[in-house]
């Protein structure tokens, strides 16, 4: 490929991400690196893992073994929930370092704001990942389903304003309320779930719009992603279907068409994943 086709889109700390990347959310760690191996020969250049998933290890490897250098690999991870209080979060970040063999995160995120546990402070937890941006370890920092009012809070009490909010959104639950917080307040939007865990890719309206471009319904609905401005990084285990993802950038949705997917917006109806706040869920 002579030239990357993703755009690098500026973080409001003044580093910037790459808007289509690759996420590793249920690959199981034997899988894992053969997968980013493969994304990573296509083109991504942006990889999305977490603590909680536990394949920080692999994902390490394929990085170190992919002929890239460090820097030219954007490496996303976040924070366990079982890890909020301060001195176990740092403790956590620590052990995510030596999982990956990095010496420093491009992106380092807080899973979810858990304001039914530890006391409801989120904030405490906040303030120890504005440690890791000041010390360079966390080129970024970011949160990862947090609400309006649980990003207010953090407005209110802490420093940095995050430089992304990792959210569900996708064609049935465009989570427009957050988005639109976050536009105001220079907070990126990262799309999870962003098929709807493969909801929409029989969608009439979806299908319609494939079949009229020449397009897999994935493709048209990551290209309803990135025309809105989100990051989003959808994942695979099937070499096609990881290359299937990475080709967005040589057709465009027009305004109609943009405006024909998000009208399947169902609002809190098209939710799939849990609700930030009630989930409270601890990996044992």
């Amino acid at each position: 490929m002579a030239s990357n086709p993703v755009p690098d889109i500026p973080l409001n700390d003044g580093t910037t991400i790459p808007q289509l990347g690759f996420g590793v959310f249920q690959i199981k760690p034997r899988d894992t690196t053969q997968a980013v191996r493969t994304a990573l020969e296509v083109g991504y250049r942006h990889i999305d893992t977490a603590e909680m998933y536990g394949n920080e290890a692999e994902v390490g490897q394929a990085v170190r073994t992919s002929g890239l250098t460090r820097d030219e690999v954007f490496v996303t991870s976040k924070l366990t929930n079982a890890a909020h209080r301060p001195d176990d979060a740092r403790k956590a970040f620590e052990a995510t370092l030596d999982a990956l063999g990095f010496d420093y995160l491009d992106l380092f995120l807080i899973h979810w704001p858990l304001p039914t546990r530890y006391d409801g402070d989120f904030v405490s937890t906040w303030q120890v990942l504005e440690e890791f941006s000041r010390d360079g370890r966390a080129r970024s920092i970011g949160v990862s389903n947090f609400q309006v009012p649980h990003l207010e809070r953090l407005t209110a009490e802490t420093e940095i304003v995050p430089s992304v909010n990792q959210i569900e959104v996708h064609p049935y639950f465009g989570n427009e309320e957050v988005r639109a917080y976050g536009r105001a307040h220079g907070i990126l939007t990262q799309a999870w779930s962003p098929i709807a865990q493969g909801l929409v890719l029989d969608d009439p309206t979806i299908v319609d719009v494939a079949e009229q471009l020449g397009r897999t319904p994935a493709q048209v609905v990551l290209r309803w992603h990135l025309q809105r401005g989100d990051i989003v990084f959808p994942k695979s285990n099937t070499p096609a279907r990881i290359e299937e993802n990475f080709r967005l950038f040589d057709f465009e949705l027009d305004e109609a068409t943009m405006e024909r997917i998000s009208g399947l917006d169902r609002g809190e109806a098209g939710r799939q994943g849990e609700h930030p706040d009630t989930f409270d869920y601890l990996p044992s």
